[in-house]
């Protein structure tokens, strides 16, 4: 997998992550009373994954496309504080994720942790995106494992100007 190609995948996953945070957010808000006290809700969700992943270093460096499935457990808490700011963070990760490398039959494990945290005020009110996702994909013997890292927070003031933006991104072999 190239850079490029880890950057959009770590991207889209970025993506389809604030989607699922906003419709969870949308949901949970209509069902929280109104900003006279702070209410809190938390949700745990596991579904099943599949997902086939390049594995540049893996197969002696040739490569391999690695099929992983299990399950990834998420879960989400929201608080609408006394002003009317919203609050979620989500954390998730695989669990009993595993899979075989398709040319060299190699087995992998998926492990790592994702976690995230928006914190909106009212509107007018300052915004915080914070994204930190470790992905590894564990391959036996040495020189076949494939870590992704990828921390991304943005910071807009009351004004709607960003005024702190950080998105590093790094893959690795090992």
């Amino acid at each position: 997998m190239s850079m490029t190609s880890a950057r959009r995948l770590a991207r889209w996953w970025r993506a389809v992550r604030a989607l699922v945070a906003s419709a969870v957010l949308m949901m949970t808000v209509g069902a929280l009373p109104g900003y006279a006290s702070a209410s809190s809700s938390t949700t745990s969700v596991r579904f099943p994954i599949q997902i086939a992943i390049v594995v540049p270093c893996a197969n002696g460096g040739a490569g391999d496309i690695v099929v992983l499935s299990g399950t990834l457990h998420d879960v989400f808490h929201i608080t609408v504080d006394s002003r009317g700011g919203l609050h979620l963070t989500t954390h998730d990760n695989p669990q009993g994720v595993r899979g075989v490398g398709l040319a060299s039959g190699t087995r992998y494990r998926g492990t790592g942790v994702t976690r995230s945290g928006i914190n909106v005020g009212r509107v007018g009110s300052p915004f915080t995106l914070t994204f930190v996702n470790n992905f590894r994909i564990i391959g036996q013997g040495p020189g076949n494992n494939f870590l992704v890292h990828d921390n991304f927070h943005v910071t807009v003031n009351a004004n709607g100007a960003v005024t702190a933006l950080v998105d590093n991104f790094t893959i690795d072999c090992k």
